[in-house]
């Protein structure tokens, strides 16, 4: 039996079925409504199931078996005292288990969004998803203070408006999700500009980054790639399949190629240089090779290390006695007995800090670094945006080489006449 869809409302958001009473054609409470099993359809996607929670069981029944689906009535019609039981499936999409809340691309707009309500509608007999909403709005009918809108807009002084993004622009960023993108919004990827790209992959989780690259072409990833921050670029190069990574650095400019290369761990970096065409490998390497002004060049060996094992008593008294060899003290850095970069703990945490907690408790972990083979302009950016004084650098086997300064930095990109002012006033 189908559904009598002149009974569906033509449009209807989640938040207000989810948890509504069904019934069937008697009246009598089957249970709530819990959730929604979603399949690609012929152009949006289609509900298969409703999934209904009866005490503890959860309930799945068929969409031609519901007569009725608005806001006011879900029912469903013959007989329901043997509906069968979910079993969950892999790949299965469930509307508020998977898409509710989660991140999405919209395309259209090139950014990164959130979902916080979703329009359905009758398409040929289907209930399908025609929108998704990402406003305040609609998080305010999420939460069921929809009728607070106007109020909220009075207090802002503007429009709350109605930020709806049809699902021809909406790309999924789970893999198993990603069956239910439209090829609008595949094919309008490929157009965005590299930026936006870059922009795009920099707002989502890592693991979600595949799934935006697969629906591009190798060449357009590859500039999205090059766009990006070192630091991400190369944890986007390390966690893609290693065919995949050098195929999408063949497709790079040679120097846009050798600066992503640059970033990367050297053992990484060989691997991936193995795997492509053997002329364009050389360019690469010899590029890679010629880098005159490197962290390495620019970096001052003597820096203050210490164990992690020490208390903060112990570190200080060691910090005294290592300080006068060395030319700058603002950080402390904190090496492993391989002298492999631990973490790092300023002058001014370790002297605040109570004599015996430990600097393992005190050191920070999340280290900005730079490999020996750095560029200048790699290093004043990450001194830049973590208004760092110091960068530690890296050798070949991620032991600590030596820092590099915001003084040295910075005196290799001031003009001459500046530099002499800047040490004038010293």
């Amino acid at each position: 039996m189908e559904p009598v869809m002149n009974n569906v409302m033509s449009e209807i958001f989640i938040s207000s079925i989810l948890g509504k009473t069904v019934i069937n054609t008697q009246g009598h409470e089957i249970g709530k409504l819990w959730d929604l099993i979603m399949v690609p359809g012929e152009v949006f996607p289609e509900v298969s199931h409703l999934l209904v929670k009866k005490g503890r069981r959860i309930l799945s029944i068929p969409w031609n078996r519901i007569s009725l689906f608005n806001r006011f009535v879900i029912s469903i019609a013959g007989a329901t005292n043997h509906l069968p039981e979910y079993i969950a499936k892999d790949g299965e999409i469930l509307v508020k288990r998977d898409i509710l809340d989660k991140q999405i691309v919209d395309v259209n707009g090139a950014k990164v969004v959130r979902v916080n309500d979703l329009k359905l509608g009758s398409y040929k007999e289907h209930l399908c998803i025609f929108f998704v909403d990402i406003g305040f709005r609609g998080l305010l009918r999420r939460l069921g203070y929809e009728h607070l809108g106007e109020k909220i807009a009075g207090i802002l002084k503007k429009q709350l408006p109605h930020q709806h993004i049809s699902w021809e622009y909406v790309q999924l960023l789970e893999m198993n999700l990603s069956r239910l993108t439209l090829t609008v919004a595949r094919e309008q990827m490929k157009e965005l500009h590299p930026a936006d790209l870059a922009h795009i992959i920099s707002q989502i989780p890592t693991k979600n980054i595949q799934t935006v690259l697969n629906s591009l072409d190798t060449e357009t990833a590859g500039e999205a790639i090059h766009e990006l921050e070192p630091e991400l670029r190369s944890r986007v190069i390390s966690q893609l399949d290693s065919e995949q990574a050098s195929d999408i650095l063949e497709e790079m400019d040679p120097d846009e190629a050798a600066d992503v290369l640059g970033d990367l761990p050297e053992e990484k970096a060989q691997e991936l240089l193995g795997l492509m065409d053997v002329e364009e490998a050389e360019d690469i390497q010899e590029l890679m090779e010629h880098e005159e002004d490197t962290a390495g060049g620019l970096m001052n060996s003597e820096f203050l290390a210490i164990s992690s094992e020490l208390t903060v008593e112990d570190a200080l008294k060691e910090v005294r006695l290592l300080a006068p060899d060395v030319e700058t003290v603002y950080y402390v850095y904190v090496t492993n007995p391989d002298e492999r970069l631990q973490g790092v703990v300023s002058l001014k945490e370790l002297i605040m800090a109570p004599p015996n907690s430990s600097i393992s408790e005190l050191m920070s972990t999340n280290l900005k670094t730079v490999d020996v083979e750095a560029a200048p302009e790699e290093i004043l950016e990450i001194i830049a945006k973590y208004n760092l004084i110091a960068v530690p650098v890296l050798d070949k086997e991620d032991k600590m080489a030596g820092i590099v300064t915001v003084d040295d930095i910075l005196e290799l990109f001031l003009p001459y006449a500046l530099r002499r002012r800047r040490h004038h006033h010293h």
